[in-house]
């Protein structure tokens, strides 16, 4: 990503945490703001949702409106545990839901009844169905560009018609097509797709299957690359590689910068990431359940529209995601202070910190 587009993307985080402090520290009535909102997560299988997002949201929330109070609810991967913590936070009366949907279809007659009992639903990384009133994420081609991108550089000449297996998201999310798409945009003519496996539940056990049945299939010594589609599932091909006694891996991509991940690319086991900043998800998310909890319009928060299947126009924030190798991590994730150099140089892994200019 360039600089200047990077440089964009900060002032507009910048712009939402100093719009919505202001509001907050000026207005009167906003002093006495003691609304509930909502937080559904889909699932602990993938790291951030607990370990970033839910704790970031939590504290955003706490800044710019101090007397609201934050219910919160995982749904372990299952829609109709969802639909019943839709319920339950209704009744509750919460004003505003963020909704991360585990499957954007199966929540579109929730979302209508959260609408039909006056709450504002945002959808909050992957576009939901449905009456929403927002929506914040990052740009889902641009990942999976980033993805294709870094595989053919990883690649290099064995890109040239080189078998390359497709690890993709959960069907039943709107991003895992996003991000196929993306990647295929880069991919397709350059090398040859041997295998392509959906990842139920975006889960590592699952993506070791589908990784199982790929060597099978091809040989452990005909993939020339994987494109995992994020780092659990990058971790289930890994251990698959393994387990067939591949000890010359294949690049692997994957997406979130897992803590785990950027220790597999120190050590030469994963070659890519993509780096979303979860802060700034969670300021837009937060900035927005404000908003709408207020009564306010999101103009001053929304900084383009996107149209679902079932909603034109809707109010959306799309980040900008950034590709993380070994050669950036200290550019990128340490920068931000996502992680120090000491959480991710672990004893094992101070050699190949070392070599990778990372030493504490």
């Amino acid at each position: 990503m360039s600089t200047r587009v990077w440089r964009a993307v900060a002032a507009l985080v910048a712009g939402l945490m100093t719009m919505s402090l202001t509001a907050c520290g000026e207005d009167d009535d906003a002093g006495t703001d003691s609304f509930r909102v909502g937080l559904l997560l889909p699932s602990r299988a993938v790291p951030r949702w607990e370990h970033s997002d839910k704790p970031l949201i939590e504290q955003r929330l706490k800044q710019l409106c101090p007397r609201c109070t934050m219910e919160y609810a995982n749904a372990e991967n299952d829609a109709a545990r969802q639909r019943q913590q839709m319920m339950s936070m209704i009744t509750k009366g919460v004003r505003v839901m963020i909704l991360d949907a585990t499957d954007t279809r199966a929540l579109r007659s929730s979302i209508q009844e959260a609408h039909e009992a006056g709450v504002q639903v945002i959808a909050y990384d992957r576009l939901a169905e449905g009456p929403i009133s927002g929506y914040v994420s990052f740009d889902g081609g641009q990942v999976g560009r980033l993805q294709g991108e870094a595989l053919l550089t990883a690649m290099g000449d064995r890109a040239d018609g080189g078998n390359v297996v497709m690890m993709n998201g959960d069907p039943t999310s709107p991003n895992a097509a996003w991000y196929r798409r993306g990647a295929l945009s880069v991919l397709k003519g350059k090398v040859k797709i041997g295998r392509s496996y959906d990842t139920v539940g975006w889960s590592t056990d699952n993506a070791h299957a589908n990784m199982d049945a790929a060597i099978a299939a091809l040989g452990p010594d005909r993939i020339g690359g994987v494109l995992a589609a994020n780092d659990t599932i990058a971790a289930g091909v890994i251990s698959a590689l393994k387990k067939a006694g591949v000890r010359d891996l294949p690049p692997v991509t994957g997406q979130d910068a897992d803590l785990d991940a950027v220790r597999r690319i120190v050590k030469d086991e994963q070659y890519m990431t993509v780096y979303k900043s979860f802060r700034a998800q969670a300021a837009a998310a937060a900035a927005m359940a404000v908003a709408l909890g207020r009564g306010e319009e999101l103009q001053e928060v929304a900084t383009t529209t996107t149209d679902s299947p079932t909603k034109k126009h809707i109010p959306s924030v799309l980040l900008t995601p950034r590709a993380v190798t070994v050669d950036n991590i200290k550019q990128t994730l340490v920068k931000d202070g996502v992680y120090t150099i000491d959480q991710i140089c672990t004893r094992e892994l101070r050699s190949a910190c070392e070599r990778a200019g990372l030493a504490p």
